[in-house]
């Protein structure tokens, strides 16, 4: 399984419009070889670098999707050139509410006990 963005390459910086010095509108993503078996799929976007990439104390989840709930929190880094990792999970049974995730509940711990397969793509913003 891919994912990808038309926006940015691989772990290339992603465009201001993307961001909170932008329009700060979703950026387009398509992924493609999604098996067979998937019933659903969850897209996670994480900022590992949170708050300060010289100094990251936690991981910051921007988006949490499943189901396909509708929303875009873009990146908006405090300080410094932080990375983006969108993931994508095939699973192979819908997933129900996850509740908010927490540091004690990452987003991905939630779709392990159905994950078929999952692909990433990443990405960097400055400030």
């Amino acid at each position: 399984m891919k994912i990808l963005s038309t926006a940015f390459p691989h772990d290339g910086p992603i465009p201001p419009r993307y961001t909170c010095d932008g329009k700060d509108v979703s950026p387009p993503l398509e992924w493609s070889g999604v098996p067979a078996g998937a019933k659903s799929l969850a897209l996670v976007v994480e900022d590992p670098d949170a708050p300060d990439p010289a100094a990251p104390t936690m991981t910051w989840a921007h988006w949490v999707l499943y189901n396909i709930p509708p929303g875009y929190g873009g990146p908006c880094p405090p300080v410094g050139r932080h990375r983006y990792f969108h993931r994508l999970y095939a699973l192979d049974a819908a997933l129900h509410d996850l509740r908010r995730p927490t540091r004690a509940r990452p987003p991905a711990a939630a779709t392990r006990p159905c994950c078929i397969t999952k692909a990433t793509s990443a990405c960097r913003c400055s400030t």
